[in-house]
C-alpha cells in the first residue's frame, strides 16, 4: 500500500507568523513508519521527497508515485534507502541486496522498481536527478568517519558520511547518520544554514520516553519542535537546524540543491542566534 503527501514551501516571513501546529503541518512529519505501507512525503523544497517501507507481513514494491509526474518512481529520480531495523531486503533490477542496520542503497536515475521485503524498517529518501549512477551498497565500513565535538560542550559525535563524494557518487543526493558519544547530546552547534541545499532530519533510536528539541527558523528568531523517536523534519534552506536530546538519539541527514559539496555551508556566530 502506497500513501502520499504533499508540503509545499514557505517562506521565512510566513513562518514567522505560525503558531506550533502550523509550525508542525509545515515541517514536522510524525507517523512516517506503518507496518505494511510504504509512505512517502514530497516536499517542494528541491523536491526532495521522504517516506519508509514497513514490509512486515509481505514484500511491498515502489514503482510509480503520481507526484513525480512520471511514468517510473526513478524514471528522472535517484533514490537512498537506510535500514534503521533488523536485517531486510531490498531488490533493483533483478538483484537483491540485504541491508543490516544502518546500512544503505543508492540506487541511480532509471533504476526501476525497488521491492523491499524481510523484517527492515527502510527510512527512503529520493531527489530529482539529471545523471544516472550504479546502484551501491554501502555498509558502515565503506562510509567516511568525520569525529567532531568536543565533551564539554556535550557535542562529541561521528558523522557518518554514505552519500558523499569520497564513498559513492550521486547526482544530488547527499546523506548520512551521526551518531553521539556517551553524555553528548548537541548536534551541529554553531548552527548553520546552506542557502543552496534544503536538508532534512530522521531521528531514531530515541527512547520512547525521551525527545529532541529541533531547532530550526532565520538566526535572529530561531523556533522549536519537540520530535519523538522515528520522526522527521523537513529544514528549508533559509533555516538553522540543530537539536538537543533528552537521551541518546541518531539522526540521519540528508541534503539535495546545488551541489555536493558537504562543507558548502554558513556558520551563524552564537552570539548572533536569537
Amino acid at each position: 500500500m502506497l500513501k502520499t503527501e504533499t508540503r509545499y514551501a514557505i517562506d521565512p516571513a510566513t513562518s514567522k507568523t505560525l503558531d506550533t501546529e502550523g509550525l508542525r503541518s509545515h515541517f514536522h512529519v510524525g507517523d512516517l513508519f506503518a507496518d505494511d505501507e510504504i509512505r512517502l512525503v514530497y516536499s517542494h523544497y528541491d523536491r526532495l521527497i521522504l517516506g519508509s517501507a514497513v514490509p512486515a507481513k509481505g514484500p511491498l514494491t515502489l514503482e510509480h508515485a503520481a507526484e513525480t509526474g512520471t511514468k517510473t518512481f526513478l524514471e528522472r529520480r535517484e533514490m537512498a534507502v537506510l535500514n534503521i531495523g533488523e536485517p531486510g531486503d531490498v531488490a533493483v533490477d533483478g538483484t537483491t541486496y540485504t541491508l543490516a542496520k544502518g546500512e544503505v542503497l543508492y540506487v541511480g536515475m532509471g533504476g526501476g522498481a525497488v521491492t523491499f521485503s524481510g523484517a527492515g524498517r527502510f527510512y527512503i529518501l529520493s531527489a530529482p536527478a539529471h545523471q544516472s549512477y550504479p546502484t551501491t551498497h554501502i555498509k558502515e565500513s565503506d562510509a567516511r568517519r568525520v569525529e567532531m565535538g568536543t565533551r564539554d560542550q556535550a557535542n562529541e559525535r561521528v558523522i557518518i558520511q554514505v552519500l558523499h563524494p569520497e564513498v559513492c557518487k550521486s547526482c544530488q543526493l547527499l546523506m548520512g547518520y551521526t551518531q553521539f558519544k556517551p553524555g553528548s547530546l548537541w548536534n551541529t552547534m554553531p548552527a548553520h544554514v546552506h542557502d543552496r541545499r534544503m536538508e532534512a532530519y530522521l531521528y531514531f533510536d530515541v527512547d520512547a520516553d525521551q525527545r529532541v528539541f529541533h531547532f530550526m527558523g532565520e538566526p535572529s528568531e530561531t523556533r522549536h519542535m519537540v520530535i519523538a523517536n522515528e520522526e522527521a523534519i523537513i529544514s528549508p534552506p533559509w533555516s538553522i537546524h540543530c537539536g538537543a536530546g533528552t537521551g541518546s538519539y541518531t539522526f540521519c541527514w540528508a541534503m539535495a540543491g546545488d551541489n555536493v559539496d558537504f562543507t558548502d555551508m554558513d556558520f551563524i556566530a552564537m552570539e548572533d542566534l536569537r
